[in-house]
């Protein structure tokens, strides 16, 4: 939803700001009369629902991993649910934040700043639901927890500053600071790379069917959440200090050397623990068992259901979700089991080289635009047409997958799986 209203204001100002570039129309160039103010609210317009558009998807991985690695239900399902629309209506009122101090009137800059501070409520709901979730759970520590636990503490020193900066008039002090830019990693860094690098570890067997090595992951996880905090956290101080940000040197009279030596040994630090992840990713391809269990974690959600890697159908048989984590609960009823006689053939949709195509065409056409190379970018579009044009009058009705190829791959050879 937050997408389907967000990216056409992005795609109207794009468009205009490709009319100033190659067309030398005046929408946002000063020189002849335009408004680049105007380009800053329509990005930011786009810009803050999209921050939110990237750590919403994040809050969903963290749920499902708490609450499987806890060994129970989310806790305030509903809360969480009514936080996320929340937070979603309010990503759409709180651009202005970006640019307290470019003249705006004291009014606009109040209720901007009213409505920055009061999305940290939904938002702090949220921590709450993970929090209580934990209480009292058997809770298991693989390194897809750790990724989530991390989460919870880092999140909260970048909500909390984000607090702190959505004060117009203390704005004033931290705006294009390293405060800024310490905030911002606390943020996207914990909530959304955090979030990849705790999905990967816990779909993983199900993407490939073999977990990764926990050992070498703790590894990595520490390194990276050392050197992540080694890293930002004295760019908070930098900032109240006076550095900017985009600064290409500074003099070594500032003081400011010590502590950007230290944020530099924490990106290496970042880097080694990324390196090991890469090695875990090669050792475990390569030592690592098969799951043939298809439920390394005894998850609760309908995905750990299938196969591991999942078969190209997906489901054998439709489920019938009757209650929220309905496979933890099908485990305990004895549901789980595929009678041969519910299985049917499967409708899928034939495979198409069109949308892959028009990608590549789309890079064409994209990369034109940016340099201004016309026949490039006209050839992009010419291509894009023509997979748009293909792709609609692709009458194609799929196939059926029959029934022994499903019974073979769910190893069904009489009775129940």
């Amino acid at each position: 939803v937050i997408i389907i209203f967000a990216f056409p204001v992005l795609t109207v100002a794009l468009a205009l700001m490709t009319l100033d570039r190659v067309f030398d129309t005046a929408f946002f160039t000063v020189a002849n009369g335009g408004l680049p103010m105007m380009w800053a609210n329509l990005f930011w317009i786009w810009g803050h629902p999209e921050v939110y558009i990237v750590i919403l998807p994040a809050f969903g991985i963290f749920s499902e991993i708490i609450s499987t690695h806890s060994r129970k239900n989310l806790f305030g399902y509903k809360a969480m649910i009514i936080s996320m629309v929340g937070i979603a209506f309010l990503s759409y009122i709180v651009w202005v934040h970006h640019f307290f101090t470019m003249g705006n009137a004291p009014a606009v800059n109040s209720f901007f700043s009213i409505t920055t501070m009061l999305i940290a409520v939904p938002t702090g709901v949220k921590i709450f639901n993970w929090l209580f979730t934990m209480y009292k759970g058997r809770i298991k520590f693989t390194t897809s927890m750790l990724w989530s636990l991390a989460f919870i503490p880092n999140f909260v020193i970048g909500g909390v500053t984000g607090v702190m900066l959505a004060m117009a008039s203390a704005d004033y002090q931290y705006h294009n600071s390293y405060f800024l830019v310490a905030h911002f990693h606390y943020v996207l860094i914990s909530g959304t790379v955090f979030a990849c690098f705790a999905g990967l570890y816990y779909w993983y067997p199900k993407i490939f069917g073999h977990t990764l090595n926990e050992k070498l992951g703790k590894i990595s996880f520490w390194i990276f959440v050392v050197g992540f905090n080694v890293c930002f956290f004295p760019q908070y101080f930098l900032g109240l200090d006076g550095m900017t940000r985009r600064m290409q040197t500074y003099s070594e009279t500032l003081g400011w050397g010590t502590l950007n030596l230290i944020s530099t040994i924490g990106a290496f630090l970042m880097g080694a623990g990324f390196i090991v992840l890469v090695v875990n990713l090669l050792w475990s391809a390569w030592k690592n068992k098969r799951d043939t269990a298809n439920d390394p974690w005894d998850g609760r959600t309908l995905e750990w259901w299938t196969k591991s890697p999942v078969q190209h159908y997906n489901f054998a048989v439709i489920p019938h979700v009757k209650e929220m984590d309905e496979f933890w609960h099908m485990k305990k009823r004895g549901e789980t089991k595929i009678k041969e006689e519910d299985i049917k053939p499967i409708h899928l949709p034939s495979n198409s080289g069109i949308p892959f195509i028009s990608g590549v065409f789309w890079f064409i056409g994209g990369f034109g635009l940016v340099f201004e190379w016309m026949p490039m970018a006209i050839f992009g579009l010419i291509g894009i047409l023509a997979c748009l044009v293909a792709r609609s009058f692709d009458y194609d009705e799929g196939f059926y997958v029959p029934v022994e190829e499903i019974k073979q791959t769910e190893g069904i050879t009489g009775g129940d799986k």
